[in-house]
């Protein structure tokens, strides 16, 4: 490691090989915690290459228990790190997806750089944590989504965890979280915090078979704020748009703020889910929810939008959830 860490504060950057080397050897306990650290916060001096990236992505999914499954399915879910504390939008969302007929497999954690993560919103709704092949099957079967846990899935980055709690600033895992899915589906939203990370996956997706939308707003959310405009990048398009172009209204950063508790992030959850919410609350997962769909459907994004409006009218995404807490 510590010709490593020379190399790194030397600015030099690591081959895919190296980096895959890397992260192995931190899953076998190889280095301290004030080497991992070390390593950790050495991609806070500097960007982070393609290379990198893929090695230790490549790294982490050859490392994972994986989950299998015969169903066609997608993901949504954010870099976090954008530290704008709001509600649980891609979370939310995928429920909303699911609602409308679409296998979901929800790959998330607890929140490091935010109080509440998926995890800690599932956790809170009464979801009990699995890895189990059967029960996960028949929650995608019953519910059409399932969630997968991340720590639950790589058991190998069970020492960076504290690590990264306890440094609790965005870090280089932090990109690594929607590229490590055990399910790894075909189809993905992803948001990201900045337009740099934008270019990043937008290279990296270019060396994998998916059918991804990337997504960032352009004053700093990993997601569709409705703030600003944003950026959409598909497989196949590039474009910058306006709440506007979605049928929707532009909003205030107070509109989607997620509260100070994950009792008020919950609070925030159930109401958009039953349809009381705030009309921001509820446009904010629309948005997002409706561009999944539309890259899932290879649909117009104002179709997305309608069949995620039609999955909360009509409680198709509230009983998502709730077949997804009794399964």
């Amino acid at each position: 490691m510590k010709n490593t860490l020379e190399q790194l504060y030397n600015f030099e950057t690591l081959s895919e090989d190296k980096s895959y080397q890397i992260i192995e050897e931190i899953s076998r306990d190889k280095f301290n915690v004030a080497q991992v650290s070390a390593f950790i916060c050495s991609y806070l001096m500097r960007d982070i290459t393609v290379e990198e990236l893929n090695g230790f992505r490549t790294a982490l999914l050859d490392l994972c228990i994986p989950f299998k499954t015969n169903f066609s399915t997608t993901d949504l879910c954010g870099t976090g790190g954008d530290s704008k504390n709001t509600f649980n939008i891609s979370t939310l969302s995928s429920f909303v997806v699911a609602g409308a007929g679409i296998k979901v497999t929800k790959h998330g954690n607890y929140g490091v750089s935010s109080f509440c993560g998926s995890s800690n919103m599932l956790e809170s709704l009464g979801y009990a944590f699995t890895n189990d092949y059967d029960t996960l099957n028949r929650q995608l079967e019953k519910a059409n989504i399932c969630f997968l846990h991340a720590p639950l899935f790589h058991p190998a980055m069970k020492s960076v965890a504290p690590i990264r709690k306890q440094l609790g600033v965005k870090t280089f895992f932090n990109l690594l979280g929607p590229l490590v899915n055990p399910a790894q589906p075909k189809n993905q939203l992803i948001g990201v915090y900045s337009l740099k990370v934008l270019r990043l996956y937008q290279l990296l997706h270019q060396r994998l078979e998916k059918h991804v939308s990337l997504v960032h707003s352009i004053d700093g959310y990993d997601e569709i704020s409705l703030t600003s405009s944003f950026k959409l990048i598909t497989n196949t398009s590039e474009k910058l748009l306006e709440s506007s172009d979605l049928g929707l209204k532009k909003l205030q950063q107070k509109d989607i703020t997620g509260g100070a508790s994950i009792k008020d992030a919950k609070h925030i959850f159930l109401k958009v889910l039953n349809n009381n919410s705030t009309e921001a609350q509820k446009e904010v997962v629309l948005a997002n929810a409706g561009t999944a769909i539309a890259n899932f459907n290879n649909c117009s994004l104002t179709e997305g939008i309608t069949l995620a409006n039609i999955s909360i009218e009509s409680g198709s995404a509230l009983n998502s959830l709730k077949s997804l807490l009794e399964n």
